[in-house]
């Protein structure tokens, strides 16, 4: 969850508007909010809504639902986020692409988008990825390190495949950047008698 969104945050900073969240309350009817019946997304995007921090996400204040909805898949909720909960988004809250992943079984993993009122299978591409039309990424599966953990990921690539950087991959990717100007420089001052030692 922490890698989807990490990334989602980065691909945001492009954008004007935009949300993303995990695990915040999903407020879809007032009838859901007197009954507290409430529910969670492990991870969610929203296009076309200010950014900024919310404590929850309530639909009719909000002015749109989910545009992406991933949930993570375990023994406890597997069986509700593939059954009930898909039904939820498909049929009550609209959602116009929904994704499961099962961290422990890299090879259950699913996307369906809203069709004519029902949703549709995502077909994997060429690269084995399930294309986004929302977001216009894919979501790949990233053999990796996050957070010290070694794992089989699932995180946002572009069309092209190139995998959307997290906060601390960017910043690696800056400071990299930084050091190849910085030597491209130093080369050319001494290609220009500049005795840098004396500077």
């Amino acid at each position: 969850m922490d890698l989807l969104i990490s990334t989602t945050q980065t691909w945001l900073q492009q954008r004007p508007d935009g949300f993303v969240a995990g695990n915040m309350f999903l407020y879809y009817s007032l009838e859901q909010t007197r009954g507290r019946n409430f529910k969670g997304p492990d991870y969610f995007v929203v296009l076309g809504v200010p950014k900024g921090e919310r404590k929850s996400w309530v639909i009719w204040e909000q002015g749109k639902g989910p545009d992406v909805v991933i949930e993570l898949l375990s023994p406890s909720t597997a069986q509700e986020d593939k059954t009930s909960k898909k039904q939820l988004y498909e049929q009550i809250i609209r959602v116009p692409e929904y994704f499961w992943f099962d961290p422990f079984d890299p090879e259950d993993w699913a996307g369906f988008r809203l069709r004519g009122g029902r949703y549709e299978p995502i077909q994997e591409d060429a690269e084995g990825c399930l294309p986004s039309e929302v977001l216009g990424l894919c979501l790949v599966k990233w053999e990796g390190r996050f957070r010290d953990i070694e794992a089989t990921w699932i995180r946002w690539a572009t069309a092209a495949g190139e995998l959307v950087p997290t906060e601390a991959e960017l910043e690696r990717q800056r400071a990299e950047q930084a050091e190849q100007r910085a030597g491209r420089l130093a080369r050319k001052l001494r290609e220009l008698g500049v005795d840098l030692d004396a500077v």
